[in-house]
């Protein structure tokens, strides 16, 4: 069409030796299998039929995540995807225990959250010292001392180790500010980032310049905050519209915002309601948080007459290119901090631990080709046994019985010679 408005778009140019800031990522973390129980007799001169001394398997080695602020993003682990303990070692004779595995700590920034693969929290890492544990490592197997009885004198039998836990994690970085800079693109929240810290952001004549968010800290007389820079929010941000759901949930953890407004456009206050509308639509907790505003670019003529006209209260008119009213925005925000509410209520460093693994009932289910059996402890029994070992399947057949399989597949109409599957083991019913 004659006259018409042509889009333009032009590509930024990549800071040379900068890496990119990482506020994501998706890894995979498995603990360490248990050691191996021992299935070891005495041998001492003179004690020909020496009793069973075999040691208990070690531990394997957890995977736990902990909060520093030794690292800025999560860049390592787009990286290094997959994360595994070491096993625990075997036990010995002489009733001598395997060693424990070690384990594996992640370090993270503060702010970070851990997701299950469901997207159900893991954990919140919200301050330095914060740890959590995302994958038990396995116990031990015992070792054949533990089965001697006034029946059974010579167990030639032990436990294998337990599998560690294996889970599928989302790591996600929420920056930790006292106060953020939101607005629509190109409103200039980079350079006034530079103007009040010693951040050095990325800023260019682009209406989507920053890519990733920026902290920088701002001295103020005695006062000190840090200050977010949060990329521009365009309608239908906190539908995920433009990246809008990762960049809004960096100001999450905020205790106030700064509305930052491009003065030279013909309706900056229609800016205003727009963003304050997708931060709504975010959360409304953050939205009722303290803020003030800030019109940027009032070195140009239009922004001029916008100071001029309005009489808005908590309004501040500010140009990032000369320095006009920064110190006192500055000042502004370092107050609006300083008598705000505390998002988060201080407390000591976190320690979130798993929660313990839950006992199930049994459950018998009737299959076209026999039976399947499932239960927690069922399965543990299974992972638990050496089916290779004459006595320790014998030990398997009398813990069905007390753990009352036999009598649930009766109740389900069970006959002899019926394929029974249990952990994707398959037995013959023999009653």
């Amino acid at each position: 069409m004659p006259g018409a408005r042509r889009a333009h778009l032009q590509k930024i140019p990549r800071t040379e030796g900068r890496p990119r800031f990482v506020d994501s990522a998706r890894i995979v973390v498995r603990g360490g299998h248990g050691g191996k129980g021992s299935a070891s007799f005495r041998r001492e001169p003179f004690v020909p039929r020496g009793g069973p001394d075999g040691g208990d398997g070690g531990r394997g080695g957890s995977v736990i995540v902990e909060a520093t602020n030794d690292v800025a993003d999560l860049s390592h682990f787009k990286r290094h995807t997959r994360w595994q303990a070491e096993p625990g070692g075997a036990g010995a004779g002489g009733r001598k225990t395997g060693r424990s595995g070690a384990g594996v700590t992640l370090k993270v920034p503060p702010g970070t959250v851990a997701l299950d693969s469901d997207g159900s929290l893991l954990a919140d890492l919200d301050r330095p010292g914060a740890t959590a544990v995302l994958a038990r490592g396995g116990a031990g197997g015992r070792g054949n001392v533990h089965f001697k009885s006034s029946t059974r004198r010579t167990p030639d039998y032990a436990e294998p180790g337990l599998k560690g836990d294996e889970r599928e994690v989302t790591l996600d970085l929420k920056l930790i500010a006292d106060a953020g800079l939101v607005g629509p693109p190109n409103a200039g929240k980079s350079s006034l980032l530079r103007a009040m810290t010693a951040a050095r952001p990325k800023v260019a004549d682009y209406p989507f310049t920053t890519l990733d968010p920026e902290l920088g800290v701002a001295d103020v007389d005695s006062a000190r905050f840090v200050l977010a820079d949060i990329p521009g929010l365009i309608e239908g941000a906190a539908r995920g519209v433009g990246l809008g759901q990762r960049f809004l949930r960096h100001v999450e953890r905020t205790k106030a915002l700064v509305y930052v407004l491009d003065g030279s456009q013909p309706d900056p206050w229609k800016q205003l309601e727009t963003v304050r509308h997708e931060v709504a639509q975010f959360s409304a907790d953050l939205v009722a948080r303290p803020y003030l505003v800030a019109v940027n670019k009032v070195d140009l003529p239009d922004a001029r007459k916008l100071r001029s006209r309005s009489r808005r209260s908590g309004v501040y008119f500010v140009s990032a290119l000369s320095g006009e009213g920064i110190a006192g925005l500055a000042a502004a925000i370092a107050q609006l901090v300083a008598s705000a509410p505390e998002s988060f209520v201080p407390a000591p460093p976190t320690v979130t631990r798993l929660p313990s693994r839950r006992r199930d009932d049994l459950v018998v289910e009737r299959k076209p080709l026999g039976f399947a059996v499932r239960g927690e402890r069922l399965e543990r029994l299974v992972e638990r046994t050496d089916l290779d070992s004459e006595g320790g399947l014998a030990r398997f057949q009398s813990e069905l019985d007390r753990l009352g399989v036999n009598t649930a597949l009766e109740a389900a109409g069970v006959k002899p010679g019926d394929t029974v599957t249990i952990s994707g083991i398959e037995f013959e019913y023999q009653p």
